[in-house]
């Protein structure tokens, strides 16, 4: 949803009529996840999507009927089913998609999105109603599908059906994007950094030398940060869903940044530099009192080997492995 939160909010401006579609139910090998958008609207603009491909075109129609009086619908695609294969689902499972039309508390989650906060929508799928709720307690829309706004967010990011009186929920928790933290601003971490972007993180960008880190040569980066780890490494941003990168290939910042990332809960560590040199930082941290179970968490040398050795070709690498490791895979 975020990262279509642009497009939608434009084509509302414009005054155009929008349909939601979103994933409720996955079953098997489904090609998108529980919690997938996709957005058509009534001039035929469409963003996102809920199968990579496979059921896209079926949805769509459905939403072009909803966006011309049509009510609310529950739709299921499975291989199981000959409907299923008409639509090109041949992955071997199943979805369920809700299709429905961008109400004023969807456009106040957009918002709510575009501002980086932490936001919970629930979706009753039998009536069609809403309610959306923040971590502080507060509900706008129908308050008897959040009773407990806190609750929702106790498990942290989520999409899931939940049974209720009114007919099944879906909430789903949206939080700001992760962040990367790329401390150096070599040259390395220019590629870095556009690709991370590309993928949904924020970045951040540090380095203690005001030459290196210059909006000249990161013109994207979401914040251009010069100072030493202690000042850029901070708890907003070593959360299970970050990482940190280290490319600096410099003692005195790779080791407070390490014992600041591996005092944190920060999902990913990674960092630049030869076995010897992976060595020589591990020797170091464990003098400074560092613990060899925190220097398990370390990925180094940093990056799947792809056998690249051009600058985009080791960022490439790198955010292969912080994918990986995302997903227990690394």
């Amino acid at each position: 949803m975020r990262e279509m939160v642009d497009d939608l909010l434009s084509w509302l401006e414009a005054g155009e009529a929008v349909a939601l579609a979103t994933v409720v139910r996955a079953e098997g090998p489904s090609p998108r996840p529980v919690g997938a958008h996709m957005a058509i609207s009534a001039s035929g603009r469409l963003a996102g999507s809920v199968s990579g491909g496979c059921v896209e075109g079926a949805v769509a129609r459905e939403a072009e009927e909803l966006l011309a009086g049509g009510p609310p619908r529950r739709l299921r695609y499975s291989t199981k089913d000959e409907d299923g294969w008409e639509v090109g689902l041949a992955c071997g499972g199943a979805i369920e998609v809700y299709v429905e039309r961008l109400t004023p508390l969807h456009r106040r989650l957009l918002e709510a999105l575009r501002a980086g906060e932490t936001v919970a929508l629930a979706t009753c799928l039998e009536g069609g109603g809403h309610a959306l709720a923040w971590p502080d307690g507060r509900v706008e829309g129908d308050a008897t599908l959040a009773p407990d706004p806190p609750s929702l967010f106790a498990s942290g990011l989520l999409a899931e059906l939940r049974p209720d009186p009114q007919g099944e929920v879906f909430v789903q928790v949206f939080g700001p994007p992760p962040t990367l933290t790329v401390i150096g601003a070599v040259h390395l971490a220019q590629p870095l950094a556009r690709l991370a972007q590309e993928l949904g993180f924020r970045v951040r960008v540090a380095d203690g030398r005001r030459l290196f880190a210059t909006r000249e040569r990161f013109p994207t980066a979401d914040e251009l940060l010069v100072g030493w780890p202690r000042q850029v490494l901070t708890p907003e941003h070593l959360r299970p869903q970050d990482a940190v990168v280290i490319l600096t290939h410099d003692p005195k910042f790779d080791l407070p940044a390490l014992e600041l990332a591996l005092n944190s809960p920060v999902g990913y560590v990674g960092l630049l530099g030869s076995r010897t040199t992976q060595e020589r930082r591990r020797a170091a941290f464990e003098a400074r009192g560092g613990r060899a179970e925190q220097w398990a968490r370390v990925h180094g040398p940093v990056g799947l080997d792809l056998g690249g050795r051009e600058p985009a070709e080791i960022a490439l690498a790198i955010l292969a492995e912080i994918v990986a490791a995302r997903h227990g895979k690394a």
